[in-house]
């Protein structure tokens, strides 16, 4: 649950917070589980709610991140083969907080634009909106990290 949370979070101390409230509501609620399902799945949506009900409360919905003019560029097919989980998770976690939660409810935990637009208190199009700029801002930081060598260049 550590990691679900990290994921949503902007630093490992914000994650370790979020994590023991999530664990606070898990028991506090525990007596409402109906055995229907896994505990896990439970406990894992509980951690999610928790995240975003800290996001929420931080209400970072009017940050203005100024990316709204990133250039479209594809990313190369093999820039993610060159780069390791801990780098990809690295570049969601360093995302703006709007792009981050959006961007993790979709490709992650798998929610759609409609579940995301009324767990987070926006309309749907913010949420395309927001997934769109995630990508492109993910984009942008895959091709800087990605240093392809060229025939000839010798790797140093």
């Amino acid at each position: 649950m550590y990691a679900v949370c990290l994921r949503y979070a902007r630093h490992e101390l914000e994650a370790q917070d979020l994590m023991q409230e999530g664990f606070i509501r898990v028991f506090e609620k525990l007596k409402d589980f109906r055995l229907e399902g896994s505990l896990e799945g439970w406990v894992r949506r509980i951690m999610v709610h928790t995240s975003i009900n800290h996001y929420r409360r931080k209400s970072f919905q009017q940050e203005r991140f100024g990316l709204e003019r990133l250039p479209e560029h594809p990313v190369e097919a093999d820039a993610l083969d060159q780069l390791g989980q801990a780098e990809i998770l690295a570049m969601v976690a360093a995302l703006p907080d709007g792009y981050r939660m959006v961007f993790n409810l979709f490709a992650i935990e798998g929610y759609d634009h409609a579940e995301i637009a009324e767990l987070l208190g926006c309309g749907e199009s913010t949420s395309r909106s927001q997934l769109a700029k995630a990508r492109r801002h993910l984009q942008q930081m895959m091709l800087a990290q990605s240093t392809p060598i060229h025939a000839g260049d010798t790797p140093h």
